[in-house]
C-alpha cells in the first residue's frame, strides 16, 4: 500500500514537470527540454513503483489508491502555479477521497 501511495505522489510531480515543460513549447525542437523529460521520467518511475506495489496486494483495493494522485496534483497546482481552489474542485477531491476510503474499508 505504501508503494502505491509513493507512486501516486511521484506521478503527481510528473504532471507538474509536464506542465512546466509544456509552457515552454514553441516548436518541434522545444519538445526536447529537461522539464518534459523529467515529467515523463517521473511518470515512468511511478509506474514501476506502482507495479511493485500491486504485485502482492489486491488490485481492487490498490488501484483506486492511484486516484489519490489527483489530490496531490491539485495541491501542487495550487502551490506551484497558483491555481485557485473552487467549490467544484473541493467537492470532487472530497468525493475521490471518500471513494478511496470506501474501497479500502471494503477489503
Amino acid at each position: 500500500m505504501l508503494l502505491v501511495l509513493v507512486a501516486s505522489v511521484i506521478g503527481s510531480f510528473g504532471a507538474v514537470f509536464l506542465k512546466l515543460g509544456a509552457v515552454r513549447l514553441s516548436g518541434v525542437m522545444s519538445l526536447f527540454n529537461w522539464r518534459l523529460a523529467l515529467g515523463v521520467g517521473l511518470y515512468m518511475g511511478s509506474s514501476v513503483i506502482y507495479a511493485l506495489g500491486i504485485r502482492h496486494g489486491q488490485l481492487s483495493v490498490l488501484f483506486p489508491m492511484v486516484a489519490v494522485g489527483y489530490i496531490w496534483t491539485v495541491l501542487w497546482a495550487r502551490l506551484f502555479f497558483h491555481e485557485r481552489f473552487n467549490r467544484s474542485k473541493l467537492v470532487g477531491l472530497g468525493l475521490v477521497l471518500i471513494g478511496v476510503l470506501l474501497v479500502g474499508l471494503g477489503s
